[in-house]
C-alpha cells in the first residue's frame, strides 16, 4: 500500500478530526480513505461513459454485423 502525505488547514484538520469520530470510521485517515473511495465509484462509471461518448460512431449491430 502506498503511503500520502496531505497537509491540511487547522480548521480542515479540525472538521476531518471530527468527522472521524463515528463509529464505521475510527480515525482520521479512515474518514479519508472514506472519501476518496466514494468519489472513485462516482467517477470511474462517468469516465467510462465519456470515454465511450468521446470514441465515435460504432458498427451497425444489423444481421449482417452478426452474421460475421
Amino acid at each position: 500500500m502506498a503511503t500520502m502525505n496531505v497537509s491540511q488547514s487547522d480548521e480542515l484538520k479540525q472538521f476531518i478530526d471530527t468527522q472521524a469520530v463515528t463509529p464505521s470510521c475510527g480515525s482520521s485517515e479512515e474518514y479519508l480513505r472514506e472519501c476518496v473511495r466514494k468519489q472513485h465509484a462516482v467517477e470511474r462509471p462517468r469516465t467510462t461513459l465519456l470515454d465511450g461518448l468521446n470514441s465515435g460512431l460504432g458498427q451497425v449491430a444489423d444481421d449482417a454485423f452478426f452474421a460475421e
